[in-house]
């Protein structure tokens, strides 16, 4: 009987331990179903929101940009401003250019050049030389270029006796380097007709007062100096390469 006795309480041990394991092992696997509903759960709802968030995203720039580009190509100012630069052009060039005759007969001795710098033998150094010097003899008649209207007379410190003619097509001629004296009737204000006399060369200009006597003339279009001998035609060119001053 004891030994059987003793028997017993271990046959219910093991029943009973067998019974906890049972339990642990349900638990767990319920628990184990609940997280993977609940994974599979948020899986599922993350995907079902991408696929709604992503057609919201690309349609709205698609359509901001196809919008955009067409009213950025129909409205651009700057080719409807375009036809405008003509007008203003022509506006400044409405009047031409007049042709020009040479002011004084004589040989050209100095060119136009504002870039390089050439020897003055007067002032003993290098500068540039705006205009061209038609090398005559002292007191030789100077002729207005062109038909236009005085608009200044004065006197400078280095070029001496000036004058300056306004022409059509915003070009002015300058004659300097003149006499003192002024043939009648030549006054700022007044308007010349080409060939006309305006002046006649003296040695005002201390400047260049080493130098033989000659008219200093100059050219300027829309403010800007120029050369005067692009203005010239070939004949009139072709006579300042030789001294045709009249002694």
């Amino acid at each position: 009987m004891p030994s059987s006795f003793n028997n017993k309480p271990s046959f219910w041990q093991k029943l009973k331990n067998k019974k906890v394991n049972r339990s642990y092992v349900l638990t767990f696997l319920a628990l184990s179903v609940a997280l993977i509903v609940i994974i599979a759960a948020s899986v599922t709802a993350n995907r079902t929101k991408k696929p709604t968030e992503q057609p919201d995203n690309s349609n709205k720039p698609s359509t901001e940009q196809s919008t955009d580009k067409p009213t950025e190509e129909v409205t651009e100012p700057e080719e409807s401003e375009k036809p405008t630069e003509p007008q203003n052009n022509s506006s400044t060039t409405g009047s031409k250019i007049p042709a020009f005759i040479l002011p004084v007969s004589g040989s050209l001795s100095s060119k136009h050049d504002p870039s390089l710098q050439v020897f003055s033998p007067t002032m003993q150094d290098y500068r540039v030389h705006l205009g061209v010097d038609l090398t005559t003899k002292e007191n030789a008649p100077v002729y207005a270029a062109a038909d236009g209207k005085i608009s200044k007379i004065w006197v400078d410190t280095l070029m001496g006796y000036c004058i300056a003619i306004k022409h059509s097509g915003d070009c002015v001629t300058i004659y300097k380097n003149l006499a003192e004296t002024l043939p009648e009737g030549i006054a700022e204000g007044v308007s010349v007709r080409s060939g006309q006399l305006i002046a006649t060369v003296g040695e005002s200009a201390m400047v260049e007062i080493a130098e033989e006597p000659h008219l200093h003339f100059e050219m300027t279009v829309s403010d800007l100096a120029v050369d005067p001998l692009e203005y010239f035609d070939e004949t009139a060119l072709e006579s300042i390469k030789k001294d045709t001053s009249v002694e």
